[in-house]
């Protein structure tokens, strides 16, 4: 399948794998990379240098196009977006702010730059800043949202601008990918489904609770703090939500969460680990391969757009 982002990236099918903190490793995004996709080492918080090993272990995996997503309120983003030059890495999608500072120097090196937004304002910024795409990603998403959903979101996105635009959150199977192209999307970022892949570090017990989750079983921590993330429900999102209510500081709420990613995805604790998924959990119901999971969702969007 064919579209302005498998020309623009070198990729067989238009599916993109979510840059998730603690998740997005280089197994995953080789991985994902392997079965037709473009897979993305999740940069987050990580020291420059673990970032620059986790693209050289990727290469030793495969040698088809990955790139790393760049969070940019990290104060290493600088030294980050450096080593993506360095590195030789294709393609680099960013969140958590705006990426004009880094266009010039990563588009004089031949990098492909996709923003994620969650407005048509930032979508117009990133136009006229030089970016190559965008992702416009609704507030079903797991992890840090925004307010308009994916349904109202895209299709506002792509008439706003020229640029191909990749649709995110509630995407998890061959249903959402073709809803997303008929909103005008020319591909879909799915990371909740990904979490779930057996080519994933994530914890057994993260991803059984991802599998086992119903539709209402996520909810949004930090409406007061104005971070929102979705997360699945668990005693540590219920303690977080109370203390939101009772006012407490921001100080107080990092002091409950810190380190709460990594005790979720290495360590298995879904009780006090934060077990960010999105709104499509419900949809997820087996473990399954990344090339297992691309397969389902072409084969099954190909029948979906022909009817």
């Amino acid at each position: 399948m064919k579209t302005r982002i498998t020309e623009l990236l070198g990729i067989e099918y238009p599916i993109i794998q979510g840059g998730m903190a603690w998740v997005a490793e280089y197994h995953l995004a080789a991985a994902v990379a392997n079965a037709g996709g473009l897979g993305l080492i999740g940069a987050a918080s990580a020291p420059p240098e673990v970032v620059r090993e986790q693209i050289r272990e990727a290469k030793k995996l495969t040698d088809r196009p990955f790139g790393v997503n760049v969070m940019l309120m990290n104060p290493n983003a600088p030294e980050v977006a450096q080593i993506v030059i360095e590195e030789g890495v294709k393609v680099v999608t960013t969140g958590a702010g705006n990426p004009g500072r880094f266009i010039p120097m990563w588009k004089e090196a031949g990098v492909k730059v996709i923003p994620v937004v969650a407005s048509v304002a930032m979508a117009k910024m990133m136009e006229r800043a030089g970016a190559d795409a965008v992702v416009a990603e609704g507030t079903e998403s797991g992890g840090h949202i925004g307010d308009q959903t994916t349904m109202t979101l895209v299709p506002q996105v792509v008439d706003a601008v020229e640029l191909p635009v990749i649709a995110a959150g509630g995407i998890a199977d061959a249903r959402g990918f073709a809803a997303a192209f008929m909103l005008g999307a020319e591909a879909v970022q799915m990371g909740t489904r990904f979490v779930t892949a057996k080519e994933s570090i994530v914890h057994p017990n993260y991803k059984e609770r991802i599998i086992k989750a119903k539709d209402i079983d996520s909810e949004v921590t930090g409406r007061s703090t104005g971070h929102p993330i979705r997360v699945l429900r668990n005693p540590m999102a219920r303690a977080y939500l109370k203390m939101e209510k009772d006012g407490a500081t921001l100080d107080e709420l990092e002091r409950l969460t810190l380190g709460s990613l990594r005790k979720a995805v290495i360590d298995g604790d879904v009780k006090n680990g934060s077990l960010m998924a999105g709104q499509s959990a419900g949809l997820v119901k087996q473990e399954n391969t990344c090339r297992e999971i691309m397969e389902e969702i072409m084969e099954g969007a190909a029948k979906l757009l022909k009817r």
